[in-house]
């Protein structure tokens, strides 16, 4: 039995419906080749060439350049039909899918720079703060090393995080030609990703190749014009949140299903066994009620948010915080979700090659990212409800 999917409270668009179902066909490629990711530690290019041929990445693309600019929520329920399969390919090609989005932000000179040639030119991310960054004439000299690059073998352009001279912090834009790969990516989850390091020295960025994070934060990028598509004028932050925890939703339904299996497969066809089993029945009950839940205001929060910014409206900043939460909140409930069913699956749950063992390394892996730790934004919202300044501007 198939388990229940949040459904959609908008009409999807008739070529996002398609790139859906072009998504959901590659569900059997993906788990036949999660192996193969592993072993690789990267994405097979198999996979990337299926989600390129089905849409994917041109899922948040501006028209202009080829692209499809469906709605968050569109993009979202691919993101989740993928990470049913293989979370690893859906952390790396939707961290990389969602770049279409931010390069949309930016001037139009570096859209040309990237999509001129070919739209399906690809960028991967680091964002933490590392470079150093020295201001010149045009733009800016930028050098450093920076971690967790999921994709990067498969892109030729690559954002990077730095803090400017006057204190700003601007994501980066470099080419393929001005940055290395170093091979670092030995993790326990995840493995899949090929989320190694990046390494640049001394790298001259022009001006116009940079995003600041106050653009993003005020909707005053220089990309959006009036002609943009709404989609354009969400806050560009709720998009890249998302991207690094709706992966674990789809992990976690998942491993539910494998849970279930593995249960029925223990009652031995005794259904009277299984029936009587409280525990176990509790345990299900209360996996995919959580599982829905996190869906649900997946889902809510797109639908308002495109709903206000198509009316011409801003996204409130306290709403913007709220949804920050609510995001990072995602990996510590699908935690609990899998080590619920992890820890009554039995023994053979515990030797290399278990299913729902990958499910609950992979999870636990995705924990680790800075977005998905919801301490920081937890006390954020709740000081700013509490009359104070926000202390985030990445919301």
């Amino acid at each position: 039995m198939t388990l229940p999917v949040t459904p959609l409270t908008h009409r999807p668009p008739l070529r996002a419906q398609d790139i859906y179902d072009r998504v959901l066909a590659l569900g059997d490629l993906f788990r036949r080749n999660a192996a193969e990711a592993r072993k690789l530690r990267r994405v097979p290019q198999e996979n990337i060439d299926a989600l390129q041929e089905a849409g994917f990445f041109l899922a948040l693309q501006p028209r202009r350049w080829g692209g499809h600019e469906v709605d968050p929520q569109d993009f979202f329920r691919m993101h989740l039909a993928i990470a049913e399969n293989c979370m690893s390919t859906a952390w790396a090609s939707g961290i990389v899918a969602v770049h279409a989005f931010q390069l949309a932000l930016m001037d139009e000179r570096a859209q040309q720079d990237v999509w001129g040639k070919d739209i399906h030119t690809r960028i991967s991310s680091s964002y933490a703060p590392l470079g150093k960054v020295t201001e010149v004439e045009g733009g800016f000299r930028l050098s450093g090393r920076w971690g967790w690059s999921s994709g990067s073998d498969h892109c030729t352009w690559v954002f990077l995080g730095a803090i400017c001279p006057d204190g700003g912090f601007r994501s980066f834009l470099v080419p393929r030609g001005d940055y290395e790969i170093v091979d670092t990516w030995h993790a326990m989850g995840l493995q899949g990703t090929g989320s190694n390091d990046i390494v640049v020295d001394d790298a001259f960025v022009p001006d116009y190749r940079t995003h600041k994070a106050e653009d993003g934060f005020l909707g005053t990028n220089p990309g959006v014009t009036a002609d943009s598509a709404p989609l354009y004028r969400l806050p560009w932050a709720q998009l890249f949140v998302r991207v690094v925890s709706t992966p674990a939703i789809g992990a976690a339904r998942d491993a539910l299903d494998l849970y279930r299996q593995l249960v029925v497969g223990k009652a031995s066809g005794d259904l009277t066994k299984l029936a009587g089993d409280t525990a176990t029945q509790e345990r299900i009950a209360a996996a995919i009620t959580s599982i829905d839940e996190m869906e649900a205001i997946l889902f809510r929060n797109f639908d308002r948010m495109m709903t206000q910014v198509t009316a011409g409206e801003e996204v409130p900043v306290l709403e913007r915080i709220k949804y920050r939460y609510q995001a990072s909140l995602v990996i510590e409930r699908c935690m609990a979700v899998v080590d619920s069913l992890f820890s009554s699956a039995g023994g053979g749950s515990v030797f290399l090659g278990s299913e729902i063992q990958q499910r609950f390394l992979d999870i636990h892996t995705g924990r680790a990212h800075v977005a998905n730790n919801p301490t920081a934004f937890a006390r954020n919202l709740g000081s700013v409800l509490l009359g104070n300044e926000s202390k985030d501007f990445f919301v």
